[in-house]
């Protein structure tokens, strides 16, 4: 992509066997997903590697959207947040202390059972320990899954077949029965329920009707839940990799999070501490959804360039976080380059969250997340790549490592 667009900030390109525009245009892409855009809709490209239902938040309805947001905002909002991370930690700390010592664990695999223990213990209130459990382990075969399925080529569409991604089905089925039982354990319950689950189910309109059927729950839910686990255990992944490669700021992040959790942390630069710079860092050089696509909903005008109703507008945050006239050396891994940028001057050239009111609703529980995972593990253990590893970038559904084995040893 980089050498394709070299120099051009929008081209016209055959992106999976559709006509498209390229966007490399930070300003441009703005346009689309703010200040313009009413006249962009979800674009048809990728679509075979999603997990996609049509209601709720995923609604072509506008209004269905928005109001799915504002039910799900109460759940995710920084300041409920706040109250997820006594169980974070303790989901975390469970979950590391079962690794041993000089035994390589698979990374992507083990945040992808943390990422999701955390999702399913957080957002869904009152099921049984064996219940939380079964989801849990449910949802992280089908994360796993999802974060290696091709979006592009022809690896896409030989996934695509009919029957030929068994393990994908068979694993959305399983979580999809899982969570239906507990959706059915709601409905019959005698006396009230409360959370995120209970408010979708008894969602109605002005004359009293219920919304969604049982059914489009379960469709929202495994959405939201996917969502909000794929992606953060692609991040993870690329943290803890490129920790073990930097000792240097290894040592300033531990003094960093040390401080954190005394309540002693200094600013050392900028304004944003160095736990924060370092995350930052990580999602600028590694942002899970790296590509994304929208249709043109009506003629309109992209700055100079007049495009015709229908035109899909692709753009990556991943050549956008790249860009050597916004971020020097930008394939360096460099957390102080965040001491210098003023963020409210970042603009569409960093949005490993979107922006927008398409921008992902669950940002301020990622960031949570991630700082707690980060903690928790490395209090207990240092990670080192195997001797002779190679790691190499996947770009499918998520943006993460191709196979990640490194070696835990006590901190």
């Amino acid at each position: 992509m980089e050498n394709l667009l070299r120099g051009r900030r929008l081209r016209r390109l055959t992106v999976d066997g559709v006509d498209a525009v390229f966007v490399r245009d930070p300003v441009l892409v703005r346009r689309i997903l703010v200040s313009e855009s009413k006249n962009y809709g979800k674009g048809e490209l990728f679509r075979k590697a999603r997990n996609l239902s049509r209601v709720g938040m995923l609604s072509e309805d506008e209004a269905m959207h928005r109001h799915y947001r504002r039910l799900a905002n109460p759940y995710l909002r920084a300041t409920k947040v706040d109250d997820y991370v006594p169980a974070m930690r303790d989901i975390v700390r469970d979950a590391v202390s079962a690794w041993r010592a000089g035994d390589a664990v698979d990374v992507q695999a083990e945040m992808c059972r943390i990422t999701c223990s955390i999702a399913v213990g957080t957002l869904i209130a009152g099921l049984s320990p064996e219940t939380t459990r079964a989801l849990s382990e449910g949802l992280s075969r089908l994360a796993w899954e999802m974060i290696r399925k091709p979006l592009y080529g022809r690896s896409a569409a030989r996934a695509a077949r009919p029957g030929a991604s068994g393990r994908l089905s068979a694993a959305r089925k399983e979580f999809r029965e899982l969570l239906a039982t507990c959706i059915a354990d709601l409905q019959e319950s005698p006396g009230p329920t409360v959370g995120w689950l209970a408010d979708l189910l008894t969602d109605s309109d002005e004359e009293g009707n219920r919304v969604l059927t049982a059914e489009q729950v379960c469709e929202e839910a495994v959405m939201m839940l996917t969502a909000a686990t794929v992606t953060t255990a692609s991040v993870m992944s690329w943290t803890l990799y490129v920790l073990s490669q930097n000792p240097l700021a290894e040592e300033r992040l531990l003094k960093d999070l040390m401080q954190r959790r005394s309540g002693s942390a200094v600013d050392d630069g900028g304004g944003v501490g160095y736990t924060l710079r370092f995350l930052m860092e990580i999602l600028r050089l590694y942002p899970p959804v790296w590509i994304s696509c929208r249709k043109a909903l009506s003629d309109v005008m992209l700055g100079d360039h007049a495009l015709a109703a229908g035109t899909n507008v692709v753009f990556s945050s991943y050549l956008l976080q790249r860009d050597p006239e916004r971020y020097p050396d930008p394939h360096r891994f460099d957390p102080d380059r965040w001491s210098s940028i003023q963020l409210s001057k970042i603009d569409a050239s960093y949005i490993p969250f979107g922006i927008g009111s398409k921008g992902c609703i669950g940002e301020s529980f990622a960031w949570q997340q991630l700082e707690v995972i980060l903690d928790v593990l490395t209090q207990e253990w240092k990670l080192s790549t195997e001797r002779g590893g190679h790691v190499r970038t996947a770009p499918e559904t998520t943006l993460h490592p191709r196979r990640l084995m490194m070696v835990p040893r006590p901190r």
